[in-house]
């Protein structure tokens, strides 16, 4: 799927977020304000407002129902993610190389197949040349807004008050089944097949290097720090990734930062590499050992021993039905 390019796309003024115009091929957008920074330097996220087109009555004159010009009148788009009140997010990112477009279409191709209501969709995109005579581009995401704040926010703010969220409703968002706290993840730039095999030192110090721009450092796995020459790496990569988010869900940190608080000059890599899990003693007693127990098996530093993700389905739906109760 490409990407679709614009010559009728133009912001004006929304530097330090004032406002202003955009048109995102033929949907047109105001800009409300700014939401903050996304992914590398150059790309912000506005909260826009859809300005539609008045319906024509029958004889001739302006009604006072939105026409179906706007994204709502577009086909393929789920009902529950059109804004009851035409807000949105607009992702915008100066492209500055092939390579970084090539990043982008890559997000758009990604974010274009979701069908899930656990995946932010994309709903419209366009990436138009700069008019600067540049060899620039300039790209706008649409997605649906949410402006609760991420999870992040919420457990840092509940670690500043020193509350914790109970162990059943920490089990439910990683779960994600029943809904009752609906988790939404976003921002797929990054996205790439999970399968990769590495056969020599050369392709092994490549897949480091796209890591450390492309993932979080305390949320990457050790073989991505330090890949061997010859590895088959898989899914069980991202499982890593999920044990630490459920251990910041549970402490609001990932699991390595308490042991970087207390440890004199070690650096991060070598904390990870070790698997110096730290557990919080202010959490005290909050969470049980059969939890903090699956979070080790998450984290095995060797992939080949860590579940693959129907072997954590299973196990956290026993202590769902354990810890209901």
């Amino acid at each position: 799927m490409g990407c679709s390019f614009s010559g009728l796309n133009a912001l004006y003024d929304t530097v330090g977020g004032r406002g202003g115009d955009v048109w995102v091929n033929d949907y047109h957008f105001r800009v409300l304000r700014r939401l903050g920074d996304a992914g590398p330097a150059g790309s912000s996220v506005f909260l826009v407002k859809e300005v539609v087109a008045a319906a024509t009555a029958s004889d001739g004159t302006a009604g006072s129902e939105p026409g179906a010009s706007g994204i709502a009148g577009k086909k393929g788009i789920d009902p529950s993610h059109i804004s009851a009140d035409g807000t949105y997010a607009l992702k915008k990112v100066l492209v500055q190389s092939d390579q970084h477009l090539e990043l982008v279409q890559q997000e758009i191709r990604v974010s274009s197949q979701f069908s899930h209501p656990n995946l932010l969709p994309l709903l419209e995109h366009a990436i138009v040349a700069v008019k600067d005579g540049s060899q620039n581009y300039e790209a706008y995401l649409l997605f649906p807004v949410h402006l609760e704040g991420t999870l992040h926010d919420i457990t840092k703010t509940m670690l500043e008050k020193k509350e914790f969220f109970p162990t059943i409703t920490v089990l439910q968002i990683f779960r994600q089944r029943k809904q009752s706290h609906l988790a939404i993840l976003m921002d797929f730039e990054s996205a790439g097949p999970a399968r990769k095999t590495i056969r020599s030192q050369a392709e092994a110090l490549q897949l480091q290097e796209w890591a450390s721009e492309h993932c979080s450092s305390h949320y990457r796995a050790p073989e991505l720090w330090e890949c061997p020459s010859h590895a088959d790496i898989d899914e069980r990569t991202d499982i890593w990734s999920l044990g630490c988010t459920l251990y910041a869900m549970m402490y609001g940190k990932s699991p390595f930062d308490y042991e970087l608080d207390e440890s004199s000059g070690e650096s991060l890599h070598s904390v990870i590499k070790n698997v110096q899990i730290k557990w919080p003693e202010e959490a005290g007693s909050t969470y049980p050992d059969s939890l903090r127990q699956f979070i080790t098996w998450m984290l095995q530093p060797h992939p080949a021993v860590r579940p693959h993700i129907d072997d954590i389905i299973i196990h956290v739906d026993k202590l769902v039905m354990k810890y209901s109760n």
